[in-house]
């Protein structure tokens, strides 16, 4: 018991420490495809076409259909007229297999953006937005607005889901002005 306490106690200090993520603001963020789905439907999604249209709020979340995941899709969802308003495009990126992205995009997402599979970890690693705890590694909650240039324009690594949008939102507008 005491062991399992201890254990707890050491992992809910793990979760409620910022973790902060290597690519700052100014660092050439990594290219990359993957498969993403929107409103159900698989396509290839490139950071590279994206960025032909504006800039890109790439954010990472730790797994789909959890509160927290499912929170800030829905927050995501709701602001996504403003987000086109501004010529941004948005995409999630978690740890989760295409079949059960192709259910959260409709649900959770409500078919306003698309969300990509990273089961390797490949694109997760590239923007080190990886956190690990237990015996599976999943991505942070980290999220990257990379400017048309393939620069990152902002950087924001917290578990709590509540100020992403928010925060993303602000350093769009930032580049817009510049």
């Amino acid at each position: 018991m005491k062991r399992l306490l201890t254990g707890l106690v050491a992992l809910s200090c793990l979760a409620a420490a910022p973790a902060f993520a290597a690519l700052k603001a100014g660092d050439k963020a990594p290219d990359f495809t993957a498969q993403a789905s929107m409103g159900g439907k698989v396509f290839t999604f490139s950071m590279k076409d994206a960025l032909k249209k504006g800039p890109v709020v790439l954010y990472f979340y730790p797994a789909a259909f959890t509160p927290g995941c499912t929170l800030e899709a829905h927050e995501f969802a709701d602001a996504m007229d403003d987000f086109h308003k501004l010529h941004a495009t948005v995409i999630g990126v978690s740890r989760d297999d295409i079949e059960k992205l192709n259910r959260f995009s409709v649900s959770e997402c409500r078919s306003k953006f698309p969300v990509a599979a990273d089961g390797d970890g490949h694109i997760t690693n590239a923007y080190d937005a990886a956190l690990k705890f237990g015996p599976k590694e999943v991505s942070n909650r980290t999220s990257y607005v990379i400017a048309q240039d393939g620069k990152v324009a902002y950087e924001y690594t917290s578990l709590d889901p509540s100020k992403h949008v928010t925060n993303t939102m602000d350093a769009i507008k930032a580049i817009e002005h510049r």
